[in-house]
């Protein structure tokens, strides 16, 4: 303290504004004070040059930090959301389930060789979207955004998910196309130009020598009631993806692929007794490998079956629509159960697995052979009704029973969920709205949120040793006299204010004059503006600057109207920096967002 002056600036403000005089507060190294009165402009002259330059640039420095801590938030979020939760599946969540039964089957601990089990991905109704989907015209701007979006999160769940897995054999269930049977050549064949495009089909046939197996579904030809109409539909499908009806054979395990939609169909109509046919001339095969049926309507179980844990939206019952002219179905839930009965009783599979529901099912049937289970496998689209799309693994041995392999060990499936894309976007939706209120409403001080936490810390620590331990210590007795007064700073904060008392203190008046004055003094220094909360009956006293510069002072203007035009210089301000902060967020993330979207869209 020792050859140093500090000094404080008041303004002293009438009751009736007639009058409006500064006071320079000299404290001088001997604790004694000395008042003199200066003008608006001789105060100026006492602030330091470099205080606002100082201020300015701390506020960048802030703003700056802010703005490369919501840019990192933002790119780890798009890279996740866009790149990283695809990989989720083959890393960490998802495996080939005879890797799976090795630690706990001691019967395959053997099989440790790849070509031991041939490995087969299993999707189920992609479906789509088309004009038959929204109900909006062919080229409107939000159907196209609508299958875009819709592609891109099928294409990224195949090339990122399901190829990771390096498959031998790629199995499609059916529904491919929304409004298949309905769509004309010229939207059936941009539809299947989108298949291709989405599962890369071109590119795994031609170059990976992989094998594709396709099932039809009741949105590629429809049910007996339309496709008796229009065979052409059936026409079409053949030509591009092959019969209906086949079997084949990977490892020692058949797979016998039925078209469902037409088991219930007229006996005596054509394509109807096809099915049959083909399904009688399986059941004479005497071949004794395990089969398995591929069907893309799930067999008929009754009402309220339960589906299993991965089951997401309520259980769906038995429901057929039939032409009121002719009884032809128009539609069916699920396989009648005379239908089913027959089928289970020819083919005598293992394993059943079929689509159709867009939801993961498991449920067991009762046959004469014995329990038989059926996987209904979900949906690959996040726009089909399932939050959580999902795809099939499956384990096929390539060695025979006989070998020592119980049945469960020769064909076995596990289960692997997709991203769920729903909850990506409404996480960008809660991320930008936060992003914003960050920026509008973030504090250009951060040390507030210390003061306030310093402020707490200290009147939880008097409350603590007061109540707890009683030790409170008066070292005054005349701190009876006194009285105190709620004042605010220019931050908000209230402070507790000693005001002398109405009686006279048993101490010198001047030595608590100047400790008064160098409590003030201390207070104000810190740069804190500070007014009085109390109206004085005849003056008033507030405390406008201190000459640190970090609050302006002008004697000319009014406290009200001050105070307006510092809220709007604050709302501006504000505005700009989100401004700047947005801006320089969407210029590294936007980029990069649509680095990822074209990434995975564009043909390898």
């Amino acid at each position: 303290m020792e050859g140093k002056i500090e000094y404080l600036c008041l303004s002293l403000e009438g009751k009736k504004k007639k009058k409006r005089n500064s006071v320079l507060l000299l404290l001088l190294p001997s604790s004694k004070f000395q008042v003199v009165s200066a003008s608006a402009v001789e105060l100026n002259k006492l602030r330091s040059p470099s205080g606002s330059e100082q201020k300015i640039v701390g506020e960048m420095g802030k703003e700056r930090r802010l703005t490369v801590f919501l840019s990192i938030i933002w790119a780890l979020t798009i890279l996740y959301g866009e790149m990283f939760a695809y990989w989720v599946p083959s890393l960490w969540t998802c495996s080939w389930p005879h890797h799976l039964r090795h630690s706990s089957s001691s019967s395959v601990k053997r099989l440790n060789d790849s070509g031991d089990y041939v490995k087969i991905a299993v999707l189920a109704d992609p479906q789509l979207m088309d004009r038959t989907s929204l109900h909006l015209s062919p080229k409107s701007l939000a159907l196209e955004i609508a299958q875009f979006y819709t592609d891109l999160f099928m294409r990224r769940a195949f090339l990122l998910s399901v190829l990771r897995f390096k498959p031998d054999v790629l199995l499609f269930f059916g529904d491919y196309f929304d409004g298949g049977p309905i769509l004309s050549d010229n939207e059936w064949q941009e539809s299947l130009s989108r298949l291709k495009h989405i599962f890369d089909l071109n590119v795994l046939q031609k170059t990976k020598n992989m094998k594709v197996y396709f099932l039809s579904g009741n949105h590629d030809i429809g049910y007996e009631a339309l496709y008796s109409k229009t065979p052409e539909v059936i026409r079409r499908y053949e030509e591009e993806f092959g019969a209906r009806n086949y079997k084949f054979t990977l490892g020692k395990v058949d797979f016998i692929a039925i078209d469902s939609q037409t088991l219930d169909g007229n006996s005596q109509g054509n394509v109807t007794s096809a099915t049959w046919n083909f399904i009688a001339n399986v059941s004479q095969d005497s071949s004794s490998m395990t089969r398995v049926l591929l069907t893309h309507i799930p067999l008929y179980r009754p009402d309220w079956t339960p589906c299993g844990p991965y089951r997401s939206s309520p259980i769906i019952n038995q429901r057929i629509l039939r032409a009121p002219e002719n009884q032809q179905i128009l539609y069916q839930n699920y396989v009648t159960e005379k239908s089913t009965n027959n089928l289970l009783n020819m083919i005598s599979p293992a394993l059943i697995l079929s689509g159709h529901d867009h939801d993961q099912c498991k449920v067991t049937h009762i046959t004469k052979h014995g329990p038989v289970e059926e996987h209904t496998i979900g949906t690959i689209s996040w726009q089909q009704g399932n939050l959580f799309p999902s795809f099939m693994l499956l384990s096929a041995s390539n060695l025979s029973s006989p070998d020592g392999l119980a049945l469960e060990d020769v064909v076995y499936a596990h289960l692997c969920f997709l991203p769920v894309q729903t909850y990506i976007y409404i996480w960008y939706m809660v991320l930008f709205i936060m992003t914003l209120l960050i920026v509008l409403f973030w504090p250009a001080k951060e040390e507030l949120f210390s003061h306030y936490i310093g402020n707490f810390k200290l009147c939880f620590r008097s409350l603590f040793d007061g109540s707890v331990f009683g030790r409170v210590i008066k070292e005054k007795n005349e701190d009876e006299n006194f009285e105190y007064e709620m004042m605010w700073d220019a931050e908000g904060s209230m402070h507790l204010i000693k005001k002398a008392s109405k009686s006279p203190p048993k101490s010198s008046g001047d030595n608590a004059s100047v400790e008064r004055i160098l409590q003030l003094t201390a207070t104000v220094l810190r740069g804190n503006a500070v007014m009085r909360a109390k109206r004085q009956t005849e003056q008033e006293v507030e405390v406008a600057v201190a000459c640190d510069g970090n609050v302006e002072f002008d004697a000319r203007t009014p406290g009200p109207a001050r105070m307006k035009t510092s809220m709007t210089k604050l709302v501006i301000r504000r505005l700009l920096r989100g401004i700047r902060v947005l801006s320089f967020v969407a210029a590294i993330n936007v980029p990069l967002y649509m680095m990822l979207l074209f990434k995975d869209w564009v043909d390898k």
